[in-house]
């Protein structure tokens, strides 16, 4: 059942402030049911699931869109072990963070506290709606989730469970929140829904970033694109280079941290590109190479200025041969998204090199761009990768998810 934004805002709203004074203890219970629930209710919605991806497989989705999609049992259960890590991790709000004591006596401490509502648009993948709420309600934020059409089934059946859960222990239902309307105009409201939401999130392909970016009045936290590179430089190991390539790629190419794009050295180019590319064939991933990279291989599609930006989310690469790592950096810092980057290197000085000059929120080296993932680094799960630099970057997880206020005691002191 729709209800409209604004009625949506006002309940989040409320439901921000019956949470904010909610204990650990209390959130971690609520987290508890929605975990035993998504196992009781794991049927359910995958059958709603099932739904979503028969109209999607109609409408000519791609298989690794398909992929995005997919939320069967299996998926829903791995999600559900991730609310798990989220209850042993420390509770982000309450940190006394700094303080000192004026020289009247009054007392001064500052403190972490939740950022009240958080607004999450996002496209279709349905973990995040289980990731999201989860990080939200754990760092005692209300939030309001508007995913794509291609999941709204899913996602219905979801924060069912989820509302459900939080009226068993208690706290407001209304903590997390569906925007059932699929509509761009629900979207276009929600991104200035100021009196409402302190913060928004992103989560999805370039062009929902940029509608985001571009109309948004409430504050946005950027969780970018990901254009990722793999620079294979002159000293690289090259069969652990088809490795992490081959796993950056093609383990699951329609997410963010999967690689995009493929950069050699000119000394390893003519012998490692071959060896490379036989590997990705064998998955049939479509190869877009400059023109050196043409000559190598004559069967290489020429690339144009376009495909060196481009995330493909596909089965599809970009390959660049350069001169030096000088180059590499170069290419990489002009194109890329900002999200995560990767050198293959045998050499300490292009490692360290690499780490220092490469612009991105996650800095790889001799490893796969697929482990820029909140899960990996040990957040329990994040809401997207942020590519910004201010207030957070890189896994949005749950200290990202607060904000800081002053706390002042004092016995009567007025100000001469």
């Amino acid at each position: 059942m729709n209800v409209n934004l604004t009625t949506i805002g006002e309940r989040a709203k409320a439901a921000s402030y019956a949470l904010a004074s909610a204990g650990t203890m209390v959130k971690n219970r609520a987290l508890q049911e929605m975990y035993e629930a998504f196992y009781k209710n794991s049927g359910k919605i995958a059958a709603a699931n099932a739904q979503d991806l028969l109209i999607a497989k109609g409408s000519g989705m791609s298989d690794a869109m398909l992929d995005r999609l997919t939320f069967d049992v299996r998926r829903i259960e791995k999600s559900a072990d991730a609310i798990q890590e989220i209850i042993a991790l420390p509770d982000p709000v309450g940190r006394v963070t700094g303080g000192s004591t004026h020289a009247n006596g009054m007392t001064i401490e500052k403190v972490t506290v939740p950022l009240g509502v958080i607004g999450v648009i996002f496209e279709s993948r349905p973990n995040v709606t289980i990731d999201a709420a989860a990080l939200c309600l754990k760092a005692g934020n209300a939030v309001i989730l508007r995913g794509g059409k291609e999941a709204i089934q899913t996602n219905v059946a979801i924060v069912a469970v989820m509302r459900e859960a939080l009226a068993r222990v208690g706290l407001p239902s209304d903590c997390v929140q569906l925007v059932e309307d699929t509509t761009r105009e629900s979207a276009l409201e929600m991104m200035r829904l100021n009196r409402y939401i302190d913060v928004l999130i992103p989560r999805g392909g370039a062009g929902l970033i940029r509608s985001v970016m571009e109309n948004a009045s409430v504050p946005v936290i950027e969780t970018g694109t990901g254009n990722c590179h793999i620079y294979v430089d002159e000293n690289a190991d090259i069969a652990m280079a088809a490795e992490i390539v081959c796993n950056a790629k093609l383990s699951r190419p329609s997410v963010c941290n999967a690689a995009e794009s493929l950069i050699l050295h000119e000394k390893v180019a003519r012998w490692a590109l071959p060896i490379i590319a036989e590997r990705l064939r064998k998955k049939n991933v479509e190869i877009f190479g400059d023109e050196i990279a043409c000559r190598i291989m004559k069967d290489i599609t020429p690339a144009t200025e376009e495909d060196w930006g481009k995330e493909y989310l596909d089965y599809k690469i970009s390959v660049k041969v350069v001169k030096s790592l000088d180059e590499a950096i170069r290419h990489i810092n002009k194109y890329s998204s900002h999200h995560s980057e990767a050198i293959i290197t045998q050499s300490y000085d292009s490692a360290e090199k690499f780490l220092a000059l490469i612009d991105s929120a996650a800095v790889y080296v001799n490893a796969s761009t697929r482990f820029t993932d909140g899960g990996e680094f040990g957040f329990g799960a994040e809401i997207g990768i942020s590519t910004q630099k201010l207030h957070a970057r890189g896994p949005v997880g749950l200290p990202e998810l607060v904000t800081q206020k002053y706390l002042i005691r004092g016995k009567g002191q007025i100000r001469t």
